[in-house]
């Protein structure tokens, strides 16, 4: 029987290995789907004197994007946003991560502001809270404040259709 417990080991940690390979790593599971988005109160990125919360959102369904201005991703995501933001089905606030707020002012306003509003996280606090591990990262935020989806990486047209589609026509919206 001993002579069999290296052979078990090799089987149990080759397993383990060919599973944790065909996963995609985009699609890590968060511990914060289902629970209430986490609390902060920033000044935003247009109007430092004012600050935002999530309690501003209460009763609204809405997207919290992640992103920064030296993000390439986000600059591949934006066009994306821009568009979803015009056809006004709901609110995007933006969290400006890491990033001095003029670099962020003048890439918005290069490519587009698809934000209601945005709010700067420079130290990353507010990112670390919602366990962000790059950005861009998008969360799905329902009435009561409970963050139903986060989209790892960019949000794309085929991840539009596929993740957050089915999750808005459930919130009625």
């Amino acid at each position: 029987m001993k002579r069999f417990i290296p052979f078990i080991v090799f089987t149990v940690l080759a397993t383990f290995f060919y599973v944790g390979l065909s996963r995609n790593p985009r699609e890590v599971p968060s511990p914060f789907i289902g629970k209430p988005a986490p609390a902060f109160a920033q000044p935003q990125l247009f109007e430092p004197a004012k600050t935002f919360s999530p309690r501003d959102m209460q009763g609204q369904v809405w997207l919290f994007n992640v992103w920064a201005s030296w993000c390439v991703s986000c600059r591949d995501e934006h066009p994306y946003l821009v568009e979803l933001a015009k056809a006004k089905r709901l609110p995007i606030v933006g969290l400006n991560y890491k990033d001095k707020p003029e670099e962020a002012k003048a890439w918005l306003a290069q490519l587009g502001n698809p934000y209601s509003l945005a709010v700067v996280d420079p130290e990353g606090r507010v990112g670390i809270d919602y366990g962000v591990y790059g950005v861009p990262e998008t969360y799905l935020i329902d009435r009561a404040g409970v963050i139903r989806y986060k989209q790892t990486g960019p949000v794309t047209p085929q991840v539009w259709q596929e993740k957050f589609e089915p999750l808005l026509k459930e919130l009625g919206v």
